[in-house]
C-alpha cells in the first residue's frame, strides 16, 4: 500500500514513524519534500507544497493510495479540495474548514455563532481602528495586559501579548504595517482580552460527525527556560494524566469539541481530518485560545509515540466517514517530546552544522529521534538545515521516567551551537496567552 505525506518537519516523520509501527500491512511511504531522518523511512521527492499540480501528479505516476497532509499552508490554500476534483484520497480539512485556523477573525466569530467559551475580542480593520477600540475602554484600563493577534497565517509571529494598552496600539500598528508579517496576513487584526490560567492542548481525529481523542498534551513555546524570550513554533511537548483531569476533560468535550464539529457541519463544511484545540483553562472553566486544523509540532510527536491502533485504519476511516469503527486506542504511559534548535533560532541562525551522536542512543530505551531541521551533505553527513533540528522522544510508566529517558538521549547529541530547554515538563501558571 503507497501512501504519500506531505511536509518535512518532525510532525510528519513521527507521522510516517507511526504508520510503519501500527499497520498490520505492508507499506510503500513516500514524502514530499521530507528530510534526512525522514529519507531513511520513506522515499523522498523534492516538490514544494505549494505545487499541487506536481503533487497530483506524483500521486498519479506512482499509484499513491492515499495521501496525508501534515501542514497548515497547504490545507489554507485548497489542497484537499484539488485532489477530491482528481478523484485523489486525501486526507485533511476542505478549504472552507481550513479557515479556523488561516482566519482568526472567522474562528473567532464561529466560536460566538456557536457559543464556544472564549475570550472576549473585537476584530478591527485599520491601525487607526485599533487605536479607537483599545482607547474605548472595552478591554479595561490603560494598563491591562491584551492579546493581539495578525488574521491569518503568519509562521508563528501573528500573536503579541501586549502588557499596556500604549504597547496594544504599537502593536497593532506594526503588525498592519507588514513589518512582522505579511501584509495579507494581518490586513484585519484581532484584539482580545488577555486570559490567565494553565494551558493545555486537545487533539482529536474527525471524519465529519465522529471523533476520537487523543491524549490532551501541553507544550513549551518560548525559546528560553522559564518561559522566557520569545515564542517558537515550540521547544518540546508532553503528555500524561495530570495534564486535564476527568471532570475539565468532559467540560472541553460539551462545550467546545461537540459544539465545534456541530457547527461546521451546520455551516457546510463538515470537519474531517484532525482538529487542534489550544485552551487556557481558567478560574471560569475552559476557554478557546484557537483552533489549528491539523496535527502540532512537537505534540504530534509526544502523542503517536502512545498510539496503539492502526494510523493507517484511523486516516483510512476518516477518508471514508467510518470512524466510529475504529477503537482507538493509546498506552497507559506518559511521553515527552525536547526539541533541539540551531543557535540564534527562532531569529537568524546558522546551517550546514555536522550532528554527532545519533548512532549512540540507538538502542536507549524508550527513545525516538524525530528529525525536523536535517539534511545529507555531499560528503553523506548529517547536519543541520533549520531552526529546529531533533525531537528527542520518549515514552515511560510517569512523566518523570518520559524525561528521563529524553534527557538521557539528549546528553549524547551535539553539535556547535545545538540549543535546548532543560525544563520541559515543568509548568507555572500561565500569565497570559503565549499560544500561537
Amino acid at each position: 500500500m503507497k501512501l504519500l505525506v506531505l511536509g518535512s518537519g518532525g510532525r510528519e516523520h513521527a507521522i510516517l514513524w507511526s504508520l510503519n509501527q501500527t499497520s498490520d500491512v505492508a507499506l510503500d511511504l513516500y514524502c514530499a519534500p521530507g528530510n534526512a531522518g525522514i529519507a531513511e523511512v520513506a522515499t523522498c521527492k523534492p516538490i514544494s507544497l505549494t505545487d499541487h499540480s506536481a503533487l497530483i501528479r506524483l500521486v498519479k505516476t506512482e499509484g499513491i493510495a492515499l495521501t496525508i497532509v501534515g501542514p497548515e499552508v497547504p490545507l489554507a490554500d485548497g489542497i484537499v479540495d484539488e485532489f477530491e476534483r482528481n478523484r485523489l484520497a486525501i486526507v485533511g480539512p476542505s478549504q472552507a474548514a481550513s479557515r479556523l485556523e488561516s482566519s482568526k477573525a472567522f474562528a473567532k466569530d464561529f466560536m460566538a455563532r456557536h457559543k464556544i467559551p472564549t475570550a472576549d475580542y473585537s476584530v478591527v480593520r485599520s491601525a487607526g481602528e485599533a487605536e479607537e477600540t483599545l482607547r474605548s475602554g472595552a478591554f479595561g484600563p490603560a494598563d491591562s495586559r491584551t492579546v493581539v493577534k495578525a488574521d491569518g497565517l503568519a509562521a508563528g509571529k501573528g500573536v503579541i501579548v501586549a502588557n499596556s494598552r500604549a504597547e496594544a496600539e504599537k502593536s497593532a500598528h506594526m503588525l498592519m504595517s507588514g513589518e512582522v508579517v505579511g501584509a495579507e496576513a494581518a490586513r484585519q487584526v484581532v484584539i482580545e482580552e488577555a486570559l490567565c490560567g494553565s494551558e493545555a492542548s486537545l487533539l482529536l481525529f474527525a471524519d465529519g460527525r465522529d471523533y476520537a481523542l487523543m491524549p490532551p498534551a501541553r507544550d513549551h513555546k518560548r525559546i528560553g527556560e522559564n518561559d522566557t524570550g520569545p515564542n517558537t513554533g515550540g521547544m518540546g511537548a508532553v503528555t500524561g494524566a495530570s495534564i486535564l483531569e476527568a471532570e475539565t476533560l468532559q467540560r472541553i468535550v460539551r462545550e467546545i469539541v461537540e459544539p465545534t464539529l456541530a457547527g461546521a457541519r451546520a455551516e457546510g463544511f463538515p470537519f474531517r481530518g484532525v482538529l487542534f484545540l489550544g485552551l487556557m483553562l481558567t478560574a471560569d472553566g475552559p476557554k478557546l485560545l484557537e483552533y489549528n486544523v491539523r496535527m502540532g509540532d512537537p505534540e504530534t510527536q509526544a502523542i503517536l509515540v502512545r498510539l496503539k491502533t492502526s494510523l493507517v485504519d484511523i486516516f483510512e476511516a476518516i477518508r471514508t466517514r467510518r470512524l466510529r469503527e475504529v477503537k482507538v486506542e493509546w498506552t497507559n504511559h506518559s511521553s515527552a517530546c525536547v526539541v533541539l534548535a540551531s543557535k540564534g533560532y527562532p531569529a537568524q541562525y546558522k546551517i550546514d552544522v555536522p550532528i554527532e551522536g545519533l548512532n549512540d542512543i540507538a538502542s536507549f530505551e524508550g527513545v525516538t529521534i524525530f528529525h525536523a531541521g536535517t539534511k545529507r551533505s555531499k560528503a553523506g553527513e548529517l547536519v543541520t538545515a533549520g531552526g529546529r533540528v531533533l525531537g528527542v522522544t520518549a515514552r515511560g510508566e510517569s512523566l518523570e521516567k518520559a524525561l528521563g529517558h529524553c534527557y538521557k538521549a539528549v546528553a549524547q547529541i551535539k553539535w556547535e551551537g545545538m540549543q535546548y530547554r532543560r525544563d520541559i515538563g515543568k509548568f507555572g501558571e500561565a500569565p497570559s496567552e503565549t499560544s500561537i
